[in-house]
């Protein structure tokens, strides 16, 4: 969530309501044989602090960028956190809950659905109905694994596994504790009853202590795999509950710990794809609420796309790598969290869920992949 946001208010903010609905549409793109993608969210910066040339994080501004695709024009598509992480997993916009990252972990309580397979209601756990890219593997014989740094480090506050709140519980992860820095709302995968209720759940969503391990084998590696770092090591806190630095420079270690980590497995060097990237942008400013996408869907279960009242969360930038990629190249076209989903979809043949099958949602194309 953003940093200047305070959970009293996001509390009060929870009964907003809202009734638009876009329109609906399909796009496509040629995408090269990759068979293993890798997403890094971290949170909570501006394109222009992270990559600029004063950056605290030059392993990604620098080094990453050089060896990449950097996508300056990447942006999210709401304020705050957990309608982003929602986004890229499943296509659907926020709810007046996601809205303000679900204080409560409420079911979601249905009245249909909308144009473009929105679920139109409101509540945090959407029901089995609500399909997933998770789902979409599964149905495929493909794999997925979320890895969540901290998850279960306090049993008295989550479990081990599949972590989540009890329905109509309050969400004890909001704050970062010493000894255990998860966050319920960087982890997507357990906001869909089609997920927490299968053995799906405690089997592919794991802590972070896990990836390691999982890379030494091909087959252990999921064909996706998201990446969430616990709230200091993806720059949410700065500085940090046990008193690190936090912000750009805590991001910048842990993806030189990991990044060389995925990199050199044998599925990325087979057929990988990394993409880091952010939740939403923290600047002040247009910018900072900017979808950046020319007819950009308005979201029907709320009354602004962004709970600060714009149309999206802003310009946080990406960078992707791949074999299948020109290193130290820059696209200008722009992106979002629908267009990260749509393109994976598109790399394992899938159906586009939700914002991501809607035409005006830009795939990866020829300026981030070197298809031949």
């Amino acid at each position: 969530m953003l940093r200047s946001l305070r959970l009293p208010v996001l509390a009060a903010l929870i009964t907003t309501t809202a009734l638009l609905v876009p329109s609906v549409a399909v796009a496509k793109t040629k995408v090269p044989p990759i068979g293993h993608v890798f997403v890094i969210v971290l949170e909570n910066e501006s394109a222009g602090s992270t990559f600029g040339p004063t950056s605290q994080a030059p392993y990604l501004a620098k080094t990453l960028k050089s060896k990449g695709v950097f996508v300056p024009n990447y942006y999210g598509v709401t304020h705050v956190s957990l309608g982003n992480y929602i986004a890229m997993i499943s296509g659907q916009g926020s709810t007046p809950q996601t809205q303000v990252d679900c204080p409560v972990y409420a079911p979601f309580v249905s009245t249909g659905t909308g144009a473009d397979g929105q679920a139109l209601g409101a509540g945090c756990a959407y029901p089995a109905s609500v399909p997933t890219v998770a789902s979409q593997l599964k149905a495929k014989k493909l794999t997925w694994k979320g890895y969540m740094e901290d998850m279960g480090n306090n049993p008295a506050r989550e479990s081990a596994t599949c972590a989540h709140p009890v329905l109509d519980a309050p969400d004890p992860t909001l704050r970062a504790s010493v000894g255990d820095q998860y966050a319920t709302r960087h982890n997507p995968f357990v906001y869909f009853t089609g997920i927490t209720g299968s053995s799906d759940c405690a089997k592919n969503d794991v802590p972070l202590t896990k990836l390691a391990g999982d890379l030494k084998s091909i087959k252990k590696t999921g064909n996706f795999n998201l990446i969430s770092p616990n709230l200091c090591h993806d720059g949410h806190d700065e500085p940090c509950v046990d008193g690190q630095p936090g912000g750009l420079v805590s991001a910048n270690s842990f993806l030189q710990t990991w990044v060389p980590k995925i990199t050199s497995s044998a599925a990325y060097k087979k057929d990988g794809m990394l993409i880091v990237t952010f939740d939403e942008a923290e600047a002040a400013g247009a910018e900072a609420d900017s979808t950046g996408i020319p007819n950009s869907p308005t979201f029907p279960n709320v009354t602004a796309n962004s709970l600060t009242g714009g149309a999206g969360g802003g310009r946080v930038g990406a960078v992707i790598l791949s074999h299948h990629t020109k290193a130290g190249t820059t696209t200008q076209k722009n992106y979002n969290h629908f267009s990260l989903l749509g393109s994976v979809e598109g790399v394992f043949g899938l159906k586009k869920l939700g914002y991501a099958a809607r035409s005006a949602t830009p795939l990866f194309g020829k300026d981030i992949f070197s298809v031949k």
